[in-house]
């Protein structure tokens, strides 16, 4: 059985960071690639130890904020 998880990636430094809001795993690498294919091994490993109950899909959007310079 499959299921289908977000990735939320963003660059910190030289690192690419995937964060999977559904689950909680965060992983790293230095391309876009590698941190989701990280990211996918963590949530596989962590999914091994605590399976999960119920799957909730994340909502993205997006909003805008004032910024005063």
């Amino acid at each position: 059985m499959t299921h289908t998880f977000t990735a939320v990636v963003h660059k910190e430094d030289d690192w690419y960071v995937a964060d999977c809001p559904e689950v909680g795993t965060v992983s790293q690498g230095k391309t876009v690639e590698e941190a989701i294919a990280n990211l996918k091994e963590a949530t596989e490993l962590y999914l091994e130890e605590f399976p999960l109950r119920e799957v909730s899909r994340s909502l993205l959007t997006t909003f805008d904020v004032a910024v005063y310079a």
